[in-house]
């Protein structure tokens, strides 16, 4: 079995309901993975939009979590995952608002398009001390076993 990504809040491709944005509570959907590669010894996390800040002419990736050292343990994320309520041992780093957590979509223009990435490692990471994704995507070179990948839509007053 490959490794999987899915979100009970949103089908793969489809809008990602209100409630996950800033026009809702701004909170992160209910994750679930599954199909872990053998030697997986944590997992990273992440998730962007490459549409910002227009669609019909972005302009950079922005990023809306990073997560990393999730236990190989786990099989998922709660709805409204963050702080104290993630696994023992997973860590946060910066998301492009400058601050831990995630943030929930909130496209200035147009449907922009969600890329949450799960990355199974052979190496927990330590403390990278809060890294931007792309610190993070440096620090996990040559230790990736796999990877999946949820994509989900949002426009602002359209949920």
């Amino acid at each position: 079995m490959a490794l999987s990504l899915t979100s009970p809040a949103f089908e793969h491709g489809q809008p990602i309901p209100r409630r996950y944005s800033c026009e809702g509570d701004d909170i992160s959907p209910r994750l679930e993975w599954g199909g872990l590669p053998e030697g997986t010894k944590s997992l990273a996390l992440t998730v962007d939009d490459p549409d910002a800040p227009d669609p019909a002419a972005p302009k950079r990736v922005w990023v809306h979590w990073v997560l990393y050292d999730i236990p190989e343990t786990t099989a998922g994320l709660p709805e409204g995952a963050g702080g104290r309520d993630l696994p023992e041992g997973c860590r946060e780093g910066l998301n492009d608002w400058k601050r831990v957590g995630n943030g929930g979509p909130c496209p200035p223009i147009g449907r922009h398009r969600y890329f949450f990435k799960l990355y199974a490692l052979d190496a927990t990471l330590g403390d990278l001390n809060h890294p931007t994704k792309a610190k993070l995507e440096r620090a996990m070179e040559g230790h990736v076993l796999g990877m999946a990948e949820q994509v989900g839509t949002y426009q602002k007053g359209r949920g």
